[in-house]
């Protein structure tokens, strides 16, 4: 494999500066073919370094990118995985990434349907019995957030700092989010409407370990991680460290001005199987690639997982997987991740042969969380070709904290 490393990361203090100099990065030794019809343009690395550099003038303390380019790597790094030491960020860190874990979670299920074990439309109450209000809501509703189920964080995190420290070592129950979630109404009739709720997801977990016997973990591992040889991934939940080197994670108080959190150490049990999972930028290249290509599922259940309900102009949401829409026309798969101290975006193009992850060490920074988004265009699109394409690029909705208190618009 044919490596390109880009980018050298920059200690805090000179963010600024790194800011104004000339991007630091190196042309792969290997290319990328011109574009053609069907055919990806090559990667704008200058692009994605401008990028990651405009996060970290926004707050985001480090921020990284890999691609995997049908055998060609291409990585760019800036700022510091850790405040205190000084560490630069590598590609290579391991990070927590939020609910991806909800591309995982919704494998497994769409495994046991292959398995014979689950119906998507199917009533949850008929495996889970008297679990939830309302025996019309089916396991497709709630894996394409269509349930109508409230998201319990939008109480829990109505106050972004104080809500973590309250959450961050505590260990809850799957029954107990659940009952967070039905002390309020749905929110629309079950199959209505698309809403992002992280208690669909918390459901699903439920349904994994009823028909498999075994936890969450154990069946991540044997299903995903081990299959696809994925090093770097794991669910340590309840356990609050994250395995060997990894990037710190830095939340963003309400409070204009505040000093940023260290919330690295955390259960995130506020979460388990809908955004607990960490894991690297290659192993998450690994599984998205891996999935589209049919070696996680059947091609039938793969289709599934893509019939799309609409979010927005240029976003669909499917079976724990969302598509994004770009300004190239090409759409890409995957999903976002946040997590108190982290923002992923994790996306494959449709035959798998590209795919890219990229992580701010930050979160409750909308800023950022927009700015990250633009690596998917310059990493998928190429550089932009005029001003109007240039001009393209900036009409896309904007990011909201959806995979924490959707409920929520703090900016």
């Amino acid at each position: 494999m044919v490596s390109a490393r880009v980018g050298t990361g920059t200690a805090l203090s000179a963010v600024l500066l790194s800011l104004m100099a000339a991007p630091a990065y190196a042309a792969p030794t290997a290319t990328v073919g011109s574009a053609t019809a069907g055919e990806l343009a090559a990667p704008d690395m200058a692009g994605l370094d401008k990028v990651l550099r405009t996060a970290l003038s926004q707050g985001a303390p480090g921020a990284m990118v890999r691609i995997d380019d049908d055998g060609t790597v291409y990585t760019v790094a800036e700022g510091v995985a850790d405040r205190t030491t000084g560490r630069v960020i590598a590609a290579k860190d391991r990070f927590r990434v939020g609910s991806v874990t909800k591309s995982f979670s919704a494998v497994v299920l769409l495994q046991l349907v292959d398995e014979g074990k689950l119906d998507l439309d199917t009533s949850v109450n008929t495996y889970l019995p008297g679990l939830l209000p309302d025996d019309r809501i089916t396991v497709r509703q709630v894996l394409s957030h269509r349930s109508g189920l409230y998201d319990y964080t939008n109480d829990m995190f109505a106050k972004t700092v104080p809500g973590f420290e309250s959450v961050r070592n505590k260990v809850f129950t799957y029954q107990e989010l659940v009952d967070l979630s039905l002390k309020k109404p749905l929110n629309n009739a079950p199959g209505a409407a698309y809403s992002y709720s992280n208690t669909n997801f918390v459901v699903a977990g439920m349904l994994i370990e009823k028909l498999t016997g075994h936890s969450v973990r154990t069946e991540y591992e044997n299903r995903i991680i081990k299959p696809l040889k994925m090093t770097d991934t794991f669910y340590v939940h309840p356990g609050t460290a994250i395995p060997g080197q990894h990037a710190n994670g830095y939340l963003t108080p309400d409070e204009t001005g505040a000093a940023l959190v260290d919330s690295t150490e955390q259960t995130v049990s506020w979460a388990q199987s809908a955004g607990a999972m960490i894991s690297s930028t290659r192993d998450l290249d690994t599984f998205f690639s891996s999935l589209v290509r049919g070696k996680l599922l059947s091609a039938a259940q793969l289709a599934q997982m893509q019939q799309w309900t609409t979010v927005n102009s240029t976003q669909g949401y499917g079976l724990g997987l969302r598509r994004r829409d770009l300004s190239c026309g090409i759409s890409v798969y995957g999903h976002t991740g946040t997590v108190q101290g982290y923002y992923t975006y994790a996306f494959t193009s449709k035959d798998g042969k590209r795919s890219i992850t990229a992580l701010a060490n930050t979160s409750n920074n909308g800023t950022v969380l927009n700015t990250l988004a633009n690596t998917l265009e310059s990493a998928f699109c190429g550089k932009p070709a005029t001003k109007t394409s240039v001009a393209a690029r900036s009409t896309a909705p904007v990011e909201r904290h959806e995979d924490i208190a959707p409920g929520l618009v703090k900016d």
